[in-house]
């Protein structure tokens, strides 16, 4: 492992995490906040991890996709409780492109896509039996296997400015790292638990 570099790092936990069998390792809480500031936090599936960032998809008119386009900042936190370690990352976030959008949406099994196409995110409905009525119009609309990407569908990357690697020491001495983006590299330090 790279003490410089913290996206090798992030993949040497991510996939110790996996090793270990840690259920659903990708699990990332998102937090967010409205243009003044107001804070929202949930989970959603890192589907991507690379030098360009750290990307997830959702509907782009969910509350999480309303903020981002708003306040295009964020924070993520993956926990990973069994092996006493997290990882926070914040940075800007930007659209992905819709090619690649495209791309993630057709390889979603069809009643992941079906779903996704009919369902109003984050919008109050009537009742369980409304959005039943929605998902079954929208395969109607499309029989068969093509779902084509909605319009209200896609995906975000964040481009770590910091991220921080924490790690359980007993009688209550955490490890704890932060890489912070600098024009010449990743500065390192580390922090009192």
């Amino acid at each position: 492992m790279s003490d410089h570099d913290p996206l090798a790092r992030f993949h040497e936990w991510f996939g110790q995490a996996r090793a270990a069998g840690v259920t659903a390792p990708e699990a990332m809480a998102l937090a967010t906040s409205t243009a003044d500031g107001l804070p929202s936090v949930r989970m959603v599936l890192l589907k991507t991890a690379d030098e360009s960032g750290f990307a997830f998809y959702t509907n782009l008119e969910s509350r999480k996709g309303e903020e981002l386009a708003a306040n295009p900042q964020a924070a993520l936190l993956f926990h990973w409780s069994p092996l006493g370690r997290q990882i926070r990352i914040e940075g800007p976030v930007e659209r992905v492109s819709d090619e690649d959008a495209d791309a993630y949406f057709r390889s979603r099994p069809l009643r992941s896509r079906i779903a996704a196409t009919a369902s109003p995110q984050s919008r109050p409905i009537a009742d369980r039996a409304e959005l039943e009525r929605l998902v079954e119009a929208t395969r109607e609309r499309f029989p068969g296997d093509e779902v084509p990407l909605p319009p209200h569908w896609g995906g975000f990357r964040l481009t770590p400015s910091s991220y921080e690697f924490w790690e359980h020491g007993d009688d209550r001495l955490h490890d704890r790292l932060r890489y912070e983006r600098t024009d010449e590299g990743w500065r390192t330090e580390r922090l009192a638990p």
